[in-house]
């Protein structure tokens, strides 16, 4: 149930290509509209999600989380704002080297080696895209998504440290802090939204924001962070394919050779490992004093 609901997620967040790059917003200025766009998507979000909550608490950990979640919301669609959505979702994908890092070094999660295959290849993966994207123009918008790639890795390790707390107050809480944040910037630029705007970013903020995250964080309740991580490097595969319907953008070849390297990780962590039988007594480890179940 949480792969799936993993899954649903990474469906559903696959359709920031959808909405970022379609045309209504193009009369928004290039260099500000992610911060535009991330603001609605945030508020619509919080709109829908308050009247859910039902265990309000508060964590000091609740701190680094809405902050990391309006960086995170903020970068990525900025650097998807100035290039293409593959780019600005492929630099995000960097995520799984700081979930690892953060998870095993931070809160001392154990690591499990099959959940390795998927990130040595998603390594190399995201490897062979940011050498030849960080080697011609870096920009601005490469940067953006490198710091969405971390910002979104604390995303993910603090949902997990906070997965027995409401859910709803979570995501409500991640959306509102968000909005808060990004609004006077917004109102600085004075940029508001037509009644079709409007009501595109409310759909924005509902079916690409709101719901996924919902699903990710009871995903995280029976799932490692980085397990969920590794399922959710799908999305990166359906943005471009958002991306080309709405603004025929093709990816580099780089692109396509980095995101076929992810697909192998997946596919040998999920089907090949999955279909392979159960290891016995002499390749599992055992903690001292447990005896193994029979």
């Amino acid at each position: 149930m949480g792969r799936l609901c993993v899954l649903g997620a990474a469906l559903l967040w696959s359709s920031s290509g959808l909405f970022a790059k379609t045309h209504l917003f193009d009369v928004w200025p290039e260099e500000s509209r992610g911060v535009i766009l991330g603001f609605w998507r945030a508020a619509f979000a919080a709109l829908v999600l308050v009247p859910t909550i039902r265990r309000p608490r508060w964590r000091a950990m609740l701190i680094p989380l809405t902050l990391c979640f309006a960086v995170m919301n903020a970068s990525f669609l900025s650097a998807m704002s100035l290039g293409t959505a593959a780019n600005a979702i492929w630099l995000q994908a960097t995520c799984p080297w700081w979930v690892f890092l953060f998870s095993v070094i931070l809160f001392r999660e154990p690591i499990v080696r099959r959940d390795l295959i998927p990130l040595v290849f998603g390594v190399l993966g995201v490897g062979t895209i940011l050498s030849f994207e960080l080697r011609g123009a870096a920009g601005i918008g490469a940067l953006c998504g490198l710091v969405a790639g971390v910002s979104y890795a604390g995303v993910v390790v603090l949902m997990r440290q906070l997965s027995r707390e409401d859910s709803p107050w979570l995501v409500a809480l991640n959306h509102f802090v968000a909005a808060v944040v990004l609004f006077p910037w917004v109102a600085w630029l004075g940029q508001w939204p037509s009644p079709v705007q409007l009501a595109v970013l409310a759909c924005f903020g509902i079916v690409q924001m709101a719901l996924p995250y919902l699903l990710m964080v009871r995903a995280l309740r029976s799932i490692s962070s980085q397990e969920a991580v590794a399922i959710g490097m799908l999305e990166p595969i359906l943005i471009p394919i958002w991306a080309y319907l709405i603004r025929r953008e093709v990816p580099a070849w780089w692109t396509i050779v980095g995101a076929a390297s992810i697909l192998v990780g997946l596919f040998l962590r999920y089907i090949v490992w999955g279909l392979l039988p159960e290891a016995g007594p002499s390749e599992r480890v055992q903690d001292p004093g447990t005896p193994l179940a029979e």
